[in-house]
């Protein structure tokens, strides 16, 4: 049976710096761009609407007053926590679509609340060119939230962003995978020291894509499911410049397409969030195509119609395990129908694309990329064989496998309700643009 996506507009900028002392970011108009090239239509995806954020007016803001619009960002997250929790109760594949960084507090809620539900952790899989981990710990001030929303997530900053609903942190450290953070990453000791496991983009292009969805997901086999959040400049400047903190040293649209199928080919992702696409840097509307046609690819696994309904874990009744992955041997993920994937070139793959970024003859005035594949064309409904995640590990040979945990069942199968709390509506105020940290 498949799963059916509903897409929920994000459009807040909230979490953002102002570009300049006379304007604001461009993020917030991101859903719409994306919305232009067909997403919903190529996803056959239902419609959530759009949580209208509060306005953005960073004011007399300082340097010291702690994080802006911290006030307007709670009682978004609350109602954003809300919606999400809303199509996880109808059984569907929540997509939101923001929207800077900030929409992560919301998703990170709802996720509490339906590990509370459900008696177990939900995990989260943070795929994302920054670490976003700047806290008062390790900053001499904090400000912008889309450059902290990793830290305030596992519990790290103020307590009215940190703590909402006295939810405390709303994931632990353990239950944390980043992915695609740049080798030197300002944050990556205090990563490492929090005992939050990385895996930065030389040593994720070196694994592949394929095995690196693998990996992620076997780190978090102890949680009941996870979540997927993706900040698009996890990818390379040289193919998406649209976002306020280009950062050299990326992945590739192909490489971030197996990493999306890799991760939602599985019964235990529970959605995804896509954020900091800034349409004001894409004017002909070329990378909000190439974006819409990644994720198209990228959620083929969750709308097959052999795809597992999503499929929650309780706790394991003895002590967690150890984190798997490192040391193992590499498996070949398997498919449903037991097959071997046909290898997948991801590293020809991804320098192709970068080439082409680049201004590689091959990409000459048709636009024709050496795939084959014009600029803005969908990419073909098959992408290459990319395994399957499902709830079924394969372990190596010699390794015993984990015995398998009951499953407790969908959020749906609770009734409606499950993971809705009262909270405040969002004041209907005007739609701001959206965009960076």
């Amino acid at each position: 049976m498949m799963r059916r996506i509903a897409v929920l507009d994000a459009p807040t900028n909230l979490g953002l710096r102002p570009p300049t002392s006379t304007s604001i970011p461009g993020c917030g108009k991101a859903p719409g761009a994306l919305r232009d090239h067909d997403l919903l239509a190529r996803l056959r995806a239902r419609d959530a609407g759009c949580l209208t954020p509060p306005r953005y007016d960073p004011g007399d803001w300082r340097p010291g007053d702690g994080v802006c619009h911290a006030r307007e960002i709670a009682d978004y997250s609350m109602a954003l926590a809300e919606r999400i929790g809303s199509i996880i109760d109808r059984g569907e594949f929540p997509v939101v679509l923001g929207g800077d960084c900030s929409v992560l507090l919301g998703s990170a809620l709802a996720m509490h609340r339906l590990g509370e539900a459900v008696g177990g952790r939900i995990g989260l899989v943070f795929v994302d060119g920054h670490s976003d981990f700047r806290h008062p710990g390790n900053a001499s001030y904090v400000g912008a939230a889309a450059g902290e929303d990793l830290a305030l997530v596992t519990g790290r900053g103020q307590a009215d962003l940190a703590a909402l609903e006295g939810r405390r942190p709303y994931f632990r450290d353990i239950d944390v995978v980043v992915l695609g953070i740049r080798a030197q990453d300002e944050y990556r000791l205090d990563l490492q020291a929090a005992g939050i496991i990385t895996r930065p983009v030389p040593a994720l292009r070196a694994e592949g894509a394929a095995r690196t969805a693998q990996w992620a997901h076997e780190q978090l086999a102890d949680c009941a499911g996870y979540w997927v959040h993706i900040d698009v400049d996890v990818l390379d400047p040289a193919v998406m410049p649209a976002v306020d903190a280009p950062d050299p040293g990326g992945i590739a649209f192909a490489e971030l397409e197996i990493l999306l199928a890799g991760l939602v080919d599985t019964p235990h992702c529970l959605g995804v969030e896509l954020t900091v696409f800034d349409p004001d840097y894409d004017p002909d509307g070329s990378y909000a195509a190439e974006i819409v046609n990644t994720v198209v690819a990228g959620l083929a696994p969750v709308t097959a119609p052999e795809a597992v309904p999503p499929r929650l874990l309780s706790a394991r009744p003895a002590a967690p395990a150890p984190r798997r992955g490192k040391g193992r041997p590499a498996v070949a993920p398997e498919r449903l129908d037991g097959a071997r994937p046909a290898p997948v070139d991801e590293a020809q793959s991804a320098a192709l694309d970068l080439a082409v970024a680049a201004g590689s003859p091959a990409d000459g005035p048709s636009g024709v990329r050496p795939s084959g594949r014009p600029r803005g064309v969908p990419a073909p409904a098959e992408p290459e064989p990319l395994g399957t995640l499902a709830s079924v590990h394969a372990e190596p040979a010699g390794v015993a496998a984990p015995v398998e945990r009951e499953p407790v069942g969908p959020p749906a199968s609770a009734g409606p309700g499950l993971l809705r709390r009262p909270s405040p509506a969002a004041p209907d105020t005007d739609r701001p643009n959206v965009d960076t940290a």
